[in-house]
């Protein structure tokens, strides 16, 4: 089968794709025909092992998996002997963010992992981009008691974990303020934004409002810069690790301070995320927002892309 490979750390012209050998499903795992993934910015990581703090969890010193991917959508094809939950030819979606080996034709996953059948009339491109950036806009929102009717302000809501932050936040009853460019606004829009900003245009920080959260999506803003916005006992998330990474300790010295605070979001269960957005998917309550598609031979271009940091909603590969 073919598989985007890699034996080292860097950039994406480490990324080659060749011919491995197809995976045999354990008897507690399924094999699944992979039809499509992301490229996301948990892949972009893994592939270059920035921060170094990711390396604790896929390999020290070399990548622990030569296939990279960390999110799929595909058929099964065969299912191990103790495998009660799902079936051969099920179509089925899911995550791991330390790693899938899923950026190739096949690959096989426990059936008690973030796997789920994907509703009818869901496209396998659509539910490849129901997962990584939905889990971890469902992080996000998670870390924080969320009321109906509270304020919350999402910088960088065009990307995946932005386009899934506003949606899941206005179908948890939560007014929302969207930052994002020019080309993107009336997309903002479209996904419920109650508010948007132009960050090409327009300074969001001389917003009038005070939120009871600002979860920043991307990562390119700071505490300093939007504690203003904060309601007293606000709280604000980011994506990254902030300047100098600030985002480590000012989770304890805010909250030993009282008033607005920090929280750093530890990624949570990707099973509950997966299952939340079968739901949704399947009461047609999310849109999965896809720019662009790319065949796997061109793996390096899709991660070269993401990279620049411009991408709208999801980047696909297509094995198909």
């Amino acid at each position: 089968m073919k598989a985007a490979t890699r034996s080292t750390y860097g950039l994406p012209n480490v990324l080659t794709v060749t011919s491995v050998n197809k995976p045999e499903p354990k008897d507690n795992e399924v094999l699944i025909r992979v039809h499509n993934t992301t490229v996301n910015r948990t892949d972009c990581g893994i592939l270059t092992g920035k921060p170094y703090v990711i390396r604790a969890f896929v390999g020290l010193f070399k990548p622990s998996h030569q296939v990279p991917g960390t999110d799929f959508a595909g058929q099964i094809e065969a299912i191990g002997k103790k495998v009660t939950g799902f079936k051969v030819a099920d179509r089925v979606f899911g995550l791991y963010d330390e790693g899938l080996r899923s950026q190739a034709e096949y690959m096989t996953c426990r059936e008690d992992k973030a796997l789920a059948k994907i509703p009818d009339g869901i496209s396998y491109a659509e539910a490849a981009a129901s997962a990584e950036g939905a889990h971890y806009a469902y992080n996000f929102i998670t870390m924080v008691n969320l009321k109906p009717g509270d304020k919350a302000l999402v910088y960088g809501a065009t990307g995946a974990i932005g386009t899934a932050a506003v949606q899941l936040l206005k179908h948890f009853g939560i007014y929302v303020s969207a930052v994002g460019n020019t080309k993107n606004i009336e997309l903002i829009k479209s996904l419920g934004a109650d508010k948007t900003y132009d960050y090409l245009k327009e300074d969001f920080t001389a917003d009038q409002e005070r939120y009871h959260f600002i979860f920043d999506a991307v990562g390119k803003s700071s505490f300093d810069q939007c504690k203003k916005l904060l309601l007293p006992k606000g709280i604000y998330i980011s994506s990254e690790l902030g300047p100098k990474g600030e985002n480590l300790y000012l989770p304890l010295t805010t909250w030993l301070k009282g008033g607005k605070r920090v929280v750093f979001p530890i990624p949570k269960s990707c099973k509950r995320s997966i299952l939340l957005m079968r739901e949704l998917l399947e009461q047609r309550k999310f849109k999965p927002v896809i720019e662009k598609v790319y065949p796997l031979e061109r793996v390096s271009e899709a991660y070269d892309y993401v990279l620049t940091g411009q991408k709208t909603g999801n980047v696909l590969l297509s094995m198909s």
